[in-house]
C-alpha cells in the first residue's frame, strides 16, 4: 500500500516560450484540445488523447528542453504532503495556491528527479 493516495489524473508540465503557440503545434501535429489558457497565471492545458492526462504549458522566457515535470492529482495535497515529508521526502518551497484553479507542491524522488502533486480547487475544494 502507498503512503498516499493518488486519484486517476496526471498533467504533464513543459516549460514553453508562447502558450499559445505550442498549443496550436500540440493540436495540429498531435490532435490535443485546448481545455484553456490562464493567461494570469501563464498556464495553459491541453487534453491529450489519453484520459485522464493533460499536458501543461507553463510560460517561461528561457525554457529548457527536456524540463518535463509530471503532475499528479490528489484530492487533499496538505495531507499528502505532510505524510510525504514525514517520510524524509524533499520538497521544493511552500506549497502554491492560485485561488480557485490549483494547490500544487514539487517534490523530488531520490535522484533529484521533480514531480508535482496538484490539488484541483476549481469545483469549491478548499
Amino acid at each position: 500500500m502507498s503512503l498516499i493516495s493518488l486519484d486517476n489524473t496526471i498533467n504533464i508540465a513543459l516549460s514553453v516560450k508562447d502558450r499559445h503557440v505550442s498549443a496550436a503545434w500540440y493540436e495540429k501535429m498531435l490532435g490535443f484540445k485546448t481545455i484553456y489558457h490562464a493567461d494570469d497565471a501563464g498556464w495553459s492545458e491541453l487534453q491529450t488523447n489519453t484520459q485522464g492526462v493533460t499536458i501543461g504549458l507553463g510560460e517561461h522566457t528561457k525554457p529548457v528542453p527536456g524540463n518535463c515535470v509530471p503532475v499528479f492529482g490528489i484530492a487533499d495535497l496538505d495531507s499528502a504532503r505532510q505524510k510525504l515529508e514525514q517520510a524524509k521526502v524533499k520538497f521544493d518551497g511552500e506549497t502554491d495556491v492560485i485561488e480557485g484553479m490549483v494547490k500544487t507542491a514539487t517534490f523530488y524522488d531520490p535522484d533529484g528527479n521533480a514531480m508535482m502533486l496538484a490539488q484541483d480547487l476549481t469545483n469549491g475544494a478548499a
